[in-house]
């Protein structure tokens, strides 16, 4: 490295140096020159920042990535990877291509990597303050487009299905607002494209859905492959997880149920279809099916610290195959991410299944509609939030004459509404989302 500096010294000149320090001293994202880039892959960079030199004239894959603002860490927003310094070394090879790969331009981000070598961070280049992820797409700078992805059908078939691309959630993991740790299994390259896949997964079976909602009821559930538990009858847990969204017209539930299937759908299918991977797949499996009780407690007890009914070791459940975080900035969401809003009028909340919504985020400023009812087969932000909001004035429905009871917000009662409850809102900072396999 002290003989790759010296020449790169020597080459670039005085003024080359010059702007190296100031960029380094204003914490700037390191500057990546592309003169030609043919199908995504750069064929002529020059990566500045006196950390990484590389010149890729034949189309091979970038085996380097250049790192600004080489400081000491804790990082308090974007991704971080904690590993060991070989690790690092492969994943900045690993994440060059990546880059690559989505066509994410490395100026637009600020990467960071600390004096001891085993940590590396990526930040979104916006300012600190810039928080929100609900309009990366309409974001011209960031070039992000939705992609098309096949599901299966129940007659075998496939569906082409637009979602969330994986552009826009690497940049939601990077964006300011939150901090997401790899770690341990995720100091590799494939568990974070893994994470993103996940991610996409989860929203992309959400886009389309049209399950019955009990309304106080008992929840139904497809009894060629469930019992009343909810427990499966017959063939592999991710076969029988499928047949909730192969067969939809066969269940009803409440969202509570409703996001948890979804979120196991995202893993269960992608280690099983998308990426087939035996061994994680049975992992996955055999957590769910520990307590022979699948689709309890999957996520982490914690996540419902907010409830006075549970008990400390209801909290210290660890969450089988999700994880939560908290303290999350109220517009920052990252596409496959469950939250939760609370309806904190008490008449309404004592109704069954108004106590609250539990939603997920799909990406491009879309939340999911369980039960059909929307025309666009979806929840803006302003309309999710909004939903839970006015069903203390008797709006339950997306009707046209339910619509009429409704109280309409101003922009400053809307972003008060965004606060925890105990500071007057009904949004909960809290974000479920997958582990790390």
């Amino acid at each position: 490295m002290k003989r790759q500096s010296f020449q790169i010294s020597i080459f670039i000149g005085a003024f080359f140096i010059l702007t190296i320090v100031t960029n380094i001293a204003r914490g700037e994202s390191t500057d990546i020159k592309t003169t030609d880039n043919v199908g995504g892959v750069c064929r002529d960079c020059q990566v500045k920042g006196g950390v990484t030199n590389f010149v890729n004239k034949t189309n091979n894959i970038l085996t380097k990535l250049a790192v600004s603002d080489p400081t000491e860490l804790p990082q308090k927003d974007g991704v971080i990877f904690n590993c060991t310094k070989d690790e690092i070394i492969k994943l900045k090879s690993g994440m060059a291509n990546y880059f690559n790969e989505l066509g994410i331009d490395p100026k637009l981000v600020q990467i960071k990597d600390s004096t001891k070598g085993t940590t590396l961070g990526f930040v979104l280049n916006t300012p600190a303050d810039d928080t929100s992820t609900l309009d990366l797409g309409k974001r011209k700078e960031l070039q992000i487009s939705d992609e098309v992805v096949e599901l299966p059908t129940k007659n075998g078939k496939l569906r082409k299905v637009k979602t969330v691309s994986k552009k826009e959630i690497v940049f939601a993991l990077f964006q300011h607002g939150r901090l997401s740790e790899f770690s341990d299994a995720g100091c590799n390259i494939q568990a974070f494209k893994d994470h993103v896949g996940i991610r996409q997964n989860t929203a992309a079976w959400t886009e389309h859905l049209g399950w019955g909602f009990p309304d106080g009821k008992a929840a139904g559930w497809n009894p060629k492959f469930w019992d009343d538990s909810p427990m499966p009858k017959r063939g592999p847990l991710h076969v029988a997880i499928n047949d909730i969204f192969m067969n939809q017209d066969r269940y009803s539930m409440g969202c509570y149920s409703a996001s948890k299937s979804v979120m196991a759908q995202g893993l269960l299918d992608y280690y099983s279809r998308v990426r087939p991977d035996p061994e994680k797949l049975d992992k996955i499996e055999k957590a769910m099916l520990a307590d022979k009780a699948p689709l309890s407690d999957i996520e982490p007890g914690i996540a419902w610290d907010f409830v006075q009914s549970m008990t400390p070791e209801d909290l210290k459940q660890p969450g089988k195959i999700l994880t939560v975080k908290k303290g999350i900035a109220p517009r920052n969401f990252i596409p496959g991410d469950w939250v939760y809003i609370k309806n904190t009028d008490g008449p309404s909340s004592d109704m069954s299944g108004y106590e609250g919504s539990n939603a997920i985020y799909l990406g491009r400023n879309n939340f999911d509609d369980y039960y059909g009812e929307m025309k666009n087969k979806h929840y803006t932000f302003k309309e999710k939030i909004n939903e839970v909001y006015q069903w203390r004035y008797g709006v339950f429905t997306a009707s046209e004459s339910s619509q009429k009871k409704a109280k309409k917000l101003t922009d400053e009662e809307f972003n008060k509404i965004l606060e925890n409850p105990e500071n007057g809102g009904i949004l909960i900072d809290h974000r479920i989302s997958p582990k790390v396999y």
